[in-house]
């Protein structure tokens, strides 16, 4: 995914604003080493970080990570896919926030990445969309796909049940603590052209195929699908559904530490 990282933390902040309980729920003690996998423009890592915590910010796309590490003397951040990442050291807990569901090619794989960087006991702590997520600014995507007389839109996302997640981190050698699944209506606070800019920042990879001459009028035709589910007179609303989980690593001595940093921090 190529982020608009000029409108991540602007147009669309409630993302990381939302990132408040999922900070209690880690419960970072001073002296912890973490990691915010996903971390994007760093917001979620810097308030780790005021807890008295040592984080590591992991992200895929070098432009967030710049703009994290610019953003953010003091932290260390590195450029990282989340499904083959490796640490030289393990950690006390991994938390992300608003990412796992951009993690699609394998989330078996980013489980076990996490596993291998965390010590026997230490916390995996995140929230991710669940099952249900954007319904109605999908399904609006896709009736104006086929309106356009366009292919399905290739959706970016991985939205699992909360079924189905709890068996993957079981299966991935963990014990599930706690596990939520609620929806969490969001206001979309500075995108004036709602399910629109909503689609732009992202669902950019679906429109990449769309003739030029196309987006606009098919951009239009989504606001005008999603409208009556989802503008209100106070403005637009995203149709969130989050998914919230703690799990602790199960003990196992017989997995051995990844080899090796990935690359050097930026600081």
């Amino acid at each position: 995914m190529n982020w608009a990282v000029t409108t991540y933390d602007s147009a669309f902040g409630y993302v990381s604003a939302h990132g408040a309980p999922l900070i209690d729920l880690l419960d970072p003690q001073p002296g912890e080493r973490v990691i915010d996998l996903g971390c994007g423009t760093g917001t979620f890592s810097a308030e780790i970080a005021e807890r008295g915590a040592q984080v590591l910010g992991i992200d895929g796309a070098p432009e967030m990570i710049a703009r994290a590490a610019t953003e953010h003397h003091g932290l260390s951040f590195i450029v990282g896919d989340a499904h083959d990442f490796t640490v030289s050291e393990s950690f006390d807990a991994v938390a992300s926030n608003a990412a796992l569901h951009w993690m699609t090619r394998d989330p078996d794989a980013v489980i076990g990445q996490v596993h291998a960087a965390l010590r026997p006991g230490g916390r995996f702590v995140a929230e991710l969309g669940g099952a249900g997520n954007c319904a109605e600014l999908i399904a609006a995507m896709q009736t104006a796909w086929r309106v356009f007389g366009l292919g399905e839109p290739e959706l970016p996302w991985y939205f699992p049940s909360p079924a189905e997640y709890a068996t993957r981190l079981e299966a991935g050698g963990f014990t599930l603590r706690l596990l939520e699944h609620a929806d969490r209506p969001s206001r979309m606070t500075e995108g004036p052209n709602g399910a629109a800019d909503w689609v732009r920042a992202y669902a950019a990879s679906a429109l990449a195929d769309v003739p030029p001459e196309l987006v606009e009028p098919l951009l239009g035709r989504v606001n005008d699908l999603a409208a009556p589910a989802l503008r209100r007179e106070s403005g637009w609303v995203a149709d969130y559904v989050r998914l919230r989980f703690a799990a602790i690593r199960k003990p196992d001595s017989a997995a051995p530490m990844p080899g090796g940093p990935l690359t050097d921090p930026v600081s």
